[in-house]
């Protein structure tokens, strides 16, 4: 498990192709490394790896099987690619963020920027599957760092983060541009909510189902938009 609070940025130092598999060497900041052992698990961009090669007191090597290359953005990286990690979590550790499972929901399109000398804001697609898990105010992990929605538009299929200068300093969204991809995992409290009510709701109305979805469609509405779960406490 992870917090979302990001410890650093690693720059990707090489990269080895094989058959259904990519590895990457990674070079960490000073320290992030200390008592690091085969077999741990680091967040890379959000991503769940485990370490398979420790090169050197700032070096580690990752395995990555052909699935996670086609979800997630690492399978676009390149030698000098930087990117957003942390160390998975100790048991009684502080979770500043919210717990992540380092497994991403779908990788999505860095729709537009707007930067002041303080804050940034990104707006990021949605898919169409995953709208109905995101609401203003609720939790949302880009490329591993745990971030709060600020403005949502499901309809238009599109969400809003801010930034402020602690994590522009300590993650690469400062290099990030519109049009880049990102990493996202939802939150699971959230999608659990979601996903029960809505189903419980289907199963109460039965018939009636199809003849509230064309009221509200003259509304502008739709069931999920009636379902929304409180917002969690961080």
């Amino acid at each position: 498990m992870f917090t979302g609070i990001i410890q650093g940025i690693a720059t990707i130092r090489a990269i080895d192709d094989r058959e259904g598999l990519r590895s990457f060497t990674l070079e960490f900041p000073a320290g992030f490394c200390q008592d690091l052992a085969l077999g741990a698990s680091v967040s890379v961009d959000g991503v769940c790896l485990t370490v398979t090669t420790l090169v050197s007191p700032t070096a580690a090597a990752f395995d990555v099987i052909l699935q996670s290359l086609n979800v997630t953005t690492l399978g676009g990286y390149r030698v000098g690619s930087r990117v957003n990690v942390e160390r998975a979590a100790k048991d009684g550790a502080e979770i500043g963020g919210h717990p992540l499972s380092g497994h991403i929901d779908f990788s999505t399109a860095l729709a537009s920027v707007r930067a002041s000398d303080n804050n940034k804001v990104l707006r990021v697609e949605i898919p169409p599957d995953f709208r109905r898990y995101i609401f203003a105010k609720g939790y949302i992990a880009i490329n591993g760092a745990s971030l709060t929605v600020s403005e949502a538009d499901r309809a238009a299929g599109w969400f809003e983060v801010w930034l402020i200068p602690e994590t522009r300093r300590m993650t690469v969204f400062e290099d990030k541009q519109a049009g880049d991809r990102l990493n996202i995992e939802i939150e699971r409290s959230t999608q659990v909510l979601v996903d029960t009510v809505r189903e419980a709701v289907q199963e109460s109305l039965g018939d009636l189902r199809p003849a509230l979805e064309a009221l509200l469609a003259e509304k502008g509405l739709a069931l999920d938009d009636l379902v929304r779960p409180p917002v969690l406490p961080r």
